[in-house]
């Protein structure tokens, strides 16, 4: 099986993080990471395909938000918190506390007025 690489937190850049966070799947899937423990990736709630579910995690993880634990056929994954708070403090809670306080949630659609 192919290892899976994660960069070093001296390499994280905050572009690359922010570009990560910039997709609403991507961001619901840190959200729910960030409440919890490591997930299977069946676990995870995105509305997606398998593959696109794959994308988005591997965008994740290349820019230093997530890390993915192989155990036998699964892929476990789990944000990479501390990690993330040594190498760029604030940021990741900056952007959590701003979704949560999005209106309306970043799961649902914008609805058309006219």
């Amino acid at each position: 099986m192919r290892s899976v690489r994660h960069p070093d937190p001296k390499e994280v850049e905050v572009t690359d993080v922010l570009h990560a966070l910039s997709d609403p799947v991507r961001l619901q899937i840190v959200r729910d990471l960030a409440v919890g423990d490591e997930r299977c990736c069946n676990a995870l709630d995105a509305q997606v395909s398998k593959s696109t579910l794959s994308h988005h995690l591997k965008v994740l993880r290349e820019a230093g938000l997530t890390r993915t634990r192989v155990s036998g056929t699964q892929r476990l994954v789990s944000l990479r918190g501390d990690e993330l708070e040594e190498c760029l403090p604030g940021l990741l809670s900056s952007v959590l506390e701003a979704a949560a306080a999005a209106t309306p949630p970043l799961s649902a659609p914008a609805l058309r007025t006219d």
